[in-house]
Protein backbone atom coordinates (compact mmCIF):
# COMPACT_ATOMS: atom_id res chain seq x y z
CA UNK A 1 0.00 0.00 0.00
CA UNK A 2 2.69 2.25 0.82
CA UNK A 3 4.47 1.82 -2.70
CA UNK A 4 1.24 2.44 -4.33
CA UNK A 5 0.78 5.26 -2.43
CA UNK A 6 4.22 7.04 -2.80
CA UNK A 7 3.90 6.35 -6.96
CA UNK A 8 0.88 7.61 -7.17
CA UNK A 9 2.33 10.98 -5.32
CA UNK A 10 5.13 10.72 -7.59
CA UNK A 11 3.18 10.70 -10.95
CA UNK A 12 1.33 13.87 -9.26
CA UNK A 13 4.79 15.62 -9.15
CA UNK A 14 4.26 17.10 -12.84
CA UNK A 15 0.84 18.83 -12.27
CA UNK A 16 1.89 20.88 -9.30
CA UNK A 17 5.39 21.54 -10.59
CA UNK A 18 4.28 22.81 -13.79
CA UNK A 19 7.93 23.00 -14.82
CA UNK A 20 7.96 24.31 -18.36
CA UNK A 21 10.87 23.67 -20.97
CA UNK A 22 11.32 24.73 -24.62
CA UNK A 23 11.61 21.51 -26.57
CA UNK A 24 14.75 20.76 -28.34
CA UNK A 25 13.27 21.49 -31.99
CA UNK A 26 13.76 25.01 -31.00
CA UNK A 27 17.50 25.05 -30.87
CA UNK A 28 17.36 23.01 -34.22
CA UNK A 29 15.46 26.57 -35.65
CA UNK A 30 17.75 28.76 -34.26
CA UNK A 31 20.25 27.01 -36.51
CA UNK A 32 18.22 27.43 -39.53
CA UNK A 33 16.75 31.21 -38.68
CA UNK A 34 19.06 34.23 -40.04
CA UNK A 35 17.86 35.89 -36.91
CA UNK A 36 16.84 34.77 -33.32
CA UNK A 37 15.78 36.38 -30.28
CA UNK A 38 16.65 34.74 -26.87
CA UNK A 39 15.22 35.80 -23.15
CA UNK A 40 14.86 34.31 -20.36
CA UNK A 41 14.59 35.59 -17.24
CA UNK A 42 13.56 33.81 -14.05
CA UNK A 43 12.04 35.43 -10.92
CA UNK A 44 14.72 36.51 -9.37
CA UNK A 45 16.70 38.46 -12.77
CA UNK A 46 12.88 39.74 -13.64
CA UNK A 47 13.15 41.53 -9.86
CA UNK A 48 16.96 42.58 -10.61
CA UNK A 49 15.65 44.54 -14.08
CA UNK A 50 12.69 46.13 -11.89
CA UNK A 51 15.24 47.41 -9.32
CA UNK A 52 16.38 50.03 -12.80
CA UNK A 53 12.70 51.23 -13.07
CA UNK A 54 11.63 53.84 -11.58
CA UNK A 55 8.28 53.63 -9.12
CA UNK A 56 7.92 57.71 -9.81
CA UNK A 57 7.69 57.38 -13.39
CA UNK A 58 3.83 55.98 -14.13
CA UNK A 59 4.49 54.11 -17.28
CA UNK A 60 8.08 52.19 -15.47
CA UNK A 61 5.97 51.98 -12.20
CA UNK A 62 3.27 49.88 -14.12
CA UNK A 63 5.73 47.63 -15.25
CA UNK A 64 7.32 47.28 -12.51
CA UNK A 65 3.84 46.16 -11.09
CA UNK A 66 2.97 43.86 -13.06
CA UNK A 67 6.29 41.61 -13.29
CA UNK A 68 7.10 41.90 -9.51
CA UNK A 69 5.31 38.46 -9.05
CA UNK A 70 6.20 36.87 -11.61
CA UNK A 71 8.41 33.77 -11.73
CA UNK A 72 9.74 33.92 -15.12
CA UNK A 73 9.40 35.68 -18.73
CA UNK A 74 10.73 33.39 -21.65
CA UNK A 75 10.63 34.37 -25.13
CA UNK A 76 12.22 32.68 -28.48
CA UNK A 77 11.43 34.28 -31.62
CA UNK A 78 12.59 33.24 -34.82
CA UNK A 79 13.27 35.01 -38.81
CA UNK A 80 13.88 32.82 -41.50
CA UNK A 81 15.39 33.82 -44.81
CA UNK A 82 12.63 31.71 -47.01
CA UNK A 83 9.21 29.67 -45.82
CA UNK A 84 9.05 26.52 -45.09
CA UNK A 85 12.00 26.95 -42.74
CA UNK A 86 9.88 25.11 -39.60
CA UNK A 87 6.80 23.04 -39.47
CA UNK A 88 3.74 22.42 -37.44
CA UNK A 89 5.49 19.31 -35.94
CA UNK A 90 8.22 21.55 -34.64
CA UNK A 91 6.07 23.50 -32.25
CA UNK A 92 4.09 19.94 -31.14
CA UNK A 93 6.02 19.25 -28.05
CA UNK A 94 5.59 22.61 -27.28
CA UNK A 95 1.67 22.63 -27.48
CA UNK A 96 1.60 19.35 -25.95
CA UNK A 97 3.10 20.92 -22.54
CA UNK A 98 0.10 23.54 -23.15
CA UNK A 99 -2.47 21.08 -23.73
CA UNK A 100 -1.25 17.66 -21.41
CA UNK A 101 -1.18 20.04 -18.25
CA UNK A 102 -3.30 20.41 -15.42
CA UNK A 103 -5.11 23.92 -15.67
CA UNK A 104 -4.04 24.74 -19.11
CA UNK A 105 -6.48 26.08 -21.84
CA UNK A 106 -6.18 27.36 -24.94
CA UNK A 107 -8.17 31.21 -24.57
CA UNK A 108 -7.43 32.85 -28.54
CA UNK A 109 -6.67 31.07 -31.38
CA UNK A 110 -6.58 33.06 -34.57
CA UNK A 111 -5.89 31.57 -37.98
CA UNK A 112 -5.81 33.88 -40.95
CA UNK A 113 -3.81 33.01 -44.68
CA UNK A 114 0.21 32.57 -43.81
CA UNK A 115 -0.71 33.53 -40.24
CA UNK A 116 -1.53 31.80 -36.52
CA UNK A 117 -1.73 33.11 -33.25
CA UNK A 118 -2.88 31.19 -30.08
CA UNK A 119 -3.00 32.12 -26.69
CA UNK A 120 -2.88 29.64 -23.95
CA UNK A 121 -3.50 30.14 -20.34
CA UNK A 122 -3.18 28.59 -17.32
CA UNK A 123 -5.90 28.94 -14.33
CA UNK A 124 -5.65 28.02 -10.67
CA UNK A 125 -8.67 28.82 -8.88
CA UNK A 126 -9.94 32.13 -10.33
CA UNK A 127 -6.56 33.15 -10.57
CA UNK A 128 -4.17 33.66 -14.19
CA UNK A 129 -1.30 31.94 -13.25
CA UNK A 130 0.68 31.03 -16.26
CA UNK A 131 0.29 32.87 -20.17
CA UNK A 132 1.85 31.30 -23.16
CA UNK A 133 1.55 32.68 -26.77
CA UNK A 134 2.56 30.98 -30.31
CA UNK A 135 2.49 33.65 -33.01
CA UNK A 136 3.30 31.49 -36.21
CA UNK A 137 4.03 33.63 -39.87
CA UNK A 138 5.47 32.43 -42.85
CA UNK A 139 8.87 33.41 -41.59
CA UNK A 140 8.39 34.20 -38.18
CA UNK A 141 7.91 32.24 -34.91
CA UNK A 142 7.79 33.79 -31.63
CA UNK A 143 6.68 31.48 -28.77
CA UNK A 144 6.49 33.53 -25.64
CA UNK A 145 5.78 31.95 -21.80
CA UNK A 146 4.90 33.59 -18.64
CA UNK A 147 5.21 32.11 -15.97
CA UNK A 148 3.55 33.61 -12.55
CA UNK A 149 0.45 35.66 -11.89
CA UNK A 150 -1.18 37.76 -14.16
CA UNK A 151 -3.67 40.98 -14.27
CA UNK A 152 -5.26 41.23 -17.43
CA UNK A 153 -5.97 44.79 -16.48
CA UNK A 154 -2.17 45.68 -15.80
CA UNK A 155 -1.12 43.45 -18.96
CA UNK A 156 -3.88 45.68 -21.26
CA UNK A 157 -2.19 48.84 -19.28
CA UNK A 158 1.33 47.26 -20.37
CA UNK A 159 0.74 46.96 -23.51
CA UNK A 160 -0.43 50.83 -23.65
CA UNK A 161 2.67 51.77 -22.39
CA UNK A 162 5.14 49.78 -24.98
CA UNK A 163 2.67 50.95 -27.87
CA UNK A 164 3.13 54.61 -27.00
CA UNK A 165 7.33 54.04 -26.46
CA UNK A 166 7.42 52.13 -30.05
CA UNK A 167 5.52 54.96 -31.51
CA UNK A 168 7.59 57.63 -29.41
CA UNK A 169 10.56 56.06 -30.76
CA UNK A 170 9.47 55.53 -34.15
CA UNK A 171 8.48 59.66 -34.71
CA UNK A 172 12.06 60.46 -33.29
CA UNK A 173 13.50 58.24 -36.04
Amino acid sequence: MKRTIALAALSLLPLCAQEFKFPESFDKLAAKAKETVNVSLDGGMLQFAGNFLSGKKPDEARIKELTSNLKGLYVRSFEFSKEGEYTDEDLAPFRSQLTGARGWSKIVDVAETGEHTEVFARKEGDKIMGMALIAAERRELTVVYVDGPIDFKQLSELVKVSFKWDLGRAQKQ
